[in-house]
């Protein structure tokens, strides 16, 4: 008789029977690096000869398109339809990686081949992102087999190549492909957990506003003897305007560039999360940052101003010379509510009447931020399910701290959107030594076995 256990018995059994090194062995063989130098046919391959035949088994129909943007990656879409009064999910997942960066991982490793130490899992994609989407997959697929050959719910496939390289063309292809991607749910895996012992959900991601601030004050450096005190110095100035952005202690100093009050659902949904305790992790700052907050909440809750590079002359050469120019690379991540489409104009203001009218503001570029309700029923089903397959409590973000396009789901198609992440936050993922967690996985193919036997329980509507 088909069951709830027996789906997740048959995705652990998957993973102790060494089907799931093999197909992530296979896929991290692939060096699908994304880029303006990345070779397609290798993104194409992947897709072609990895992916496709995988969404088939799930019995679903599969294209391979071109992307609307030039030279980007391709995408993969594929579609099984059971019934019109059964849910629908979308499930995302990127096949590209970031630069393998051969030579610079440890001896004995290769970005292109799994290695297994211990617990861990090593290779260059191996928890970004095609170990997440191998759980994934293998999850829909024990799911089907234990419910006969059905999944109890219709299923949509979207797989991206461009990801790493800030998803070109996605937003282009939701709004061109809004009725085939059509659907009441997005179900997605990317990013770290909260820790690599507790199941994890987030809702959405913070934004990423990067700009460039500079002090291009003449042409060429000037003796710093026969000139000091007499020419006005650009990194200086550069510096001085920067704590007028961000003080000294982390916290922002522009209105325009802060969030709005934490709404209490977030708040509450973050009151027992701890940042950071890991091995690997680096030690959090206290005091550092917005007073009044919890680290969880300055993460996954709050705005932050980072400083990125700060560059005059020839740091490798420093000379007694006055620079010509300085520049620094700011971003600002940024939650919902905050009005980063206006960030260039507001700082403009800012450094005009802080006495820095020489510091010109370059807009380079921004992602938007977006945040599911935690009180959403979605949500709530989501969680009861992780609970239901671990025991354990899962930690609830309403949205990631770092940034994904998540915008491309929850605002060009209107989805309410949950991502379970099956990697860790010291996975090193877009460095050398990249690798998964072997428990993390295990866990998560049976989280995601679970989660998708519950989708085919639902009936009828759920609203977001």
């Amino acid at each position: 008789m088909s069951s709830r256990d027996t789906a997740v018995d048959l995705a652990t059994a998957y993973f102790d029977s060494g089907g799931f090194l093999a197909d992530l062995r296979r896929r991290v063989a692939m060096p699908t690096e994304s880029g303006p130098d990345a070779d397609i046919s290798r993104l194409h391959a992947y897709l072609q000869h990895e992916l496709a035949p995988a969404a088939r088994h799930l019995g679903a129909s599969v294209r391979i398109l071109d992307n609307p943007v030039a030279d980007a990656g391709p995408f993969l879409l594929a579609h099984r339809h059971e019934a019109d009064d059964l849910p629908t999910v979308l499930v995302y997942g990127h096949g590209d990686v970031v630069p393998g960066q051969d030579g610079r991982w440890r001896e004995g490793l290769s970005p292109w081949h799994l290695t297994v130490e211990g617990d861990r899992l090593y290779g260059r994609g191996s928890a970004d992102n095609k170990g997440q989407h191998t759980v994934n997959l293998a999850a829909l697929e024990q799911v089907l087999t234990a419910r006969d050959g059905q999944l109890g719910f219709n299923l949509k496939l979207l797989i991206e190549t461009g990801e790493e390289t800030g998803s070109p063309g996605l937003r282009e292809f939701c709004h061109a492909m809004r009725d085939d991607l059509a659907a009441d749910l997005l179900i997605a895996s990317d990013g770290p957990r909260l820790a690599a012992d507790r199941p994890t959900l987030f809702l959405g991601s913070r934004g990423a506003a990067n700009f460039r601030l500079g002090v291009p004050l003449r042409a060429g450096a000037h003796h710093s003897g026969n000139w000091g005190g007499a020419l006005r110095n650009p990194a200086t100035v550069l510096a001085a305007a920067l704590t007028t952005l961000v003080d000294a202690d982390g916290r922002i100093r522009v209105e325009g560039l802060r969030p709005p009050a934490i709404p209490e659902p977030v708040r509450a949904a973050l009151a027992d999360l701890t940042v950071g305790g890991g091995e690997a992790d680096p030690a959090v700052d206290e005091d550092w940052g917005e007073p009044g907050l919890t680290p969880a909440e300055r993460v996954f809750a709050w705005n932050t101003l980072e400083v990125l590079t700060l560059s005059a002359g020839d740091p490798a050469k420093p000379v007694g010379a006055i620079p010509g120019t300085a520049h620094a690379d700011v971003q600002l991540r940024f939650v919902v509510g905050t009005d980063w489409r206006n960030l260039a104009g507001t700082v403009r203001e800012h450094l005009d009447a802080h006495g820095f009218p020489m510091v010109e503001v370059d807009r380079v570029a921004a992602v938007p931020a977006t945040r599911l309700d935690p009180g959403s029923p979605w949500v709530r089903w989501a969680t009861a399910s992780l609970r239901r397959t671990t025991g354990k409590s899962p930690a609830i973000l309403p949205n990631l701290g770092g940034t994904l396009p998540n915008d491309a789901f929850a605002d060009v198609l209107g989805l309410p959107t949950v991502w379970v992440p099956h990697s860790h936050p010291s996975c090193a993922q877009h460095a050398p030594d990249e690798h998964l967690l072997g428990t993390v996985a295990r866990e998560a193919l049976a989280i995601m076995a679970g989660l998708f036997w519950d989708l085919g329980e639902v009936r009828g509507s759920m609203s977001a």
